[in-house]
């Protein structure tokens, strides 16, 4: 894993935000608009835009498959940060369009239009399971195709930026959970099922830290490939666990990894006729039940900066605090195709 010290240097000036409608994007362009800082929005679907129009930013409609529009959208912007694909667990040859093409199509872009940074919300997804902590040796081995896009567009926008003199950053983010996550709305409607045991250690991040991190990475000027967590990674026991004892007011249903991952091999060809992605993958199966702990404190140290919400003992209360004031429906949710 690639990492190197943070520059002097700071951007300055516009920043654009793909994916400004979906969970962790939303989350960013608040933080932005806290700080009054210049704005672009990138909106592909503009049912979606009501969201975003609170905030004091530019609202322009453009599209990863529609690299005209791309160049539109980075026209006078100084950053970058690029969290815009389909981000659900499907086969690779669904995923490749977006996450792939469409982020090296908007690389592209950036570079024509002389933006000097570029920040890209990568994935944990592009490590196998392991017991020990991800840390700068762990290679980059993904089981699941999402993990697969994920490093190869990572890969991709580094050697189109190393090209070009641009800043590039690919930050490898845990499981990112929040008010508007999709986990979040499925236990507010009363019923959770979880696909095998819960004991198996994952990293997790809360949506807020998220964008602060994005965020401090481009502040800084760092540049390079890193994985980040909180302070503590925990079992999907004990996050439900801690969720259940703020908020005992749903049901959870356990079914073993063998059959969950039968059932969603069985709805493959249901799946496969739909536009509409989907959550109910193999795939999914496999990614929830992987063993993902990232070393606490990696990256946050580099950049001087730690959680707000160090564990999910801190950072769920706070999720669930702000449920009370905000009512989201998921991208996932709203029914339209990508």
């Amino acid at each position: 894993m690639k990492s190197d010290h943070p520059s002097t240097s700071s951007p300055s000036g516009r920043s654009l935000i793909t994916g400004a409608t979906g969970f962790i994007g939303f989350e960013l362009a608040k933080l932005l608009d806290a700080r009054q800082h210049p704005m672009r929005l990138m909106v592909r679907r503009p049912e979606r835009a009501a969201l975003l129009r609170p905030l004091r930013a530019e609202l322009m409609s453009a599209d990863l498959m529609a690299p005209a529009s791309l160049r539109r959208a980075v026209e006078g912007v100084d950053t970058v940060y690029h969290l815009a694909a389909r981000a659900v667990f499907e086969p690779y040859r669904r995923l490749r369009p977006t996450i792939v093409d469409g982020s090296a199509a908007l690389m592209e872009a950036a570079v024509e239009a002389g933006v000097k940074t570029f920040v890209y919300a990568s994935s944990m997804l592009v490590y196998d399971g392991q017991s020990g902590m991800i840390d700068e040796s762990t290679p980059a081995r993904p089981r699941v195709d999402y993990g697969v896009a994920k490093l190869e567009s990572e890969e991709r926008l580094a050697e189109m930026a190393d090209r070009a003199g641009l800043r590039f950053a690919a930050i490898r983010l845990p499981h990112v959970y929040g008010a508007s996550d999709l986990l979040f709305e499925r236990l507010h409607r009363g019923l959770l099922i979880q696909a095998g045991a819960g004991r198996n250690l994952y990293s997790h991040l809360h949506v807020k830290d998220a964008a602060r991190l994005l965020l401090g990475v481009a502040e800084r000027g760092w540049t390079g490939v890193a994985a980040v967590g909180d302070q503590r990674p925990a079992n999907w026991r004990e996050f439900f666990s801690t969720v259940w004892e703020h908020y005992p007011r749903f049901w959870q249903v356990s079914v073993p990894a063998w059959l969950a991952r039968l059932g969603t091999e069985l709805l493959r060809p249901i799946a496969a006729l739909r536009r509409r992605p989907s959550i109910l993958t193999p795939d999914t199966v496999v990614s929830w039940n992987l063993e993902l702990p990232i070393r606490p404190g990696l990256l946050w140290e580099q950049l001087g900066l730690e959680p707000r919400y160090a564990t999910i003992a801190e950072g769920i209360p706070a999720a669930l605090d702000d449920c009370l004031a905000f009512r989201w429906q998921h991208p996932l949710s709203d029914r339209s195709p990508y």
